[in-house]
């Protein structure tokens, strides 16, 4: 990444302050990140009542930790045999045309 291309953020997670470097496009997905790990941290505090906030900060990441697991599990979805055939003659015509 070129440094003209990144921007210094910080970010609150938790209550805590983290100073990041990202790159300008990925900030608005960066924030909304932060926001959804927020509010799960939220919802666990407010759930387990005992629990601290870094009960709930472990909780959030091994919620996301799980997500991930499951869709590494899955396996990629089926192409649609008529799309590919399709996307195949497309690509014939176009090697047919340069030739």
């Amino acid at each position: 990444m070129e440094a003209d291309n990144m921007v210094k953020i910080t970010v609150i997670i938790g209550g805590r302050p983290y100073p990041l470097r990202v790159a300008v496009a990925d900030e608005p997905a960066i924030r909304k990140i932060v926001s959804e790990v927020n509010d799960k941290i939220n919802t666990f505090q407010t759930t387990y009542h005992g629990r601290d906030r870094q009960d709930a900060l472990s909780m959030t990441l091994l919620t996301y930790a799980y997500d991930l697991f499951k869709l590494r599990q899955e396996p990629p979805p089926a192409s649609d045999p008529k799309e590919v055939v399709e996307q195949l003659t497309h690509i014939d015509e176009l090697l047919t045309h340069l030739l």
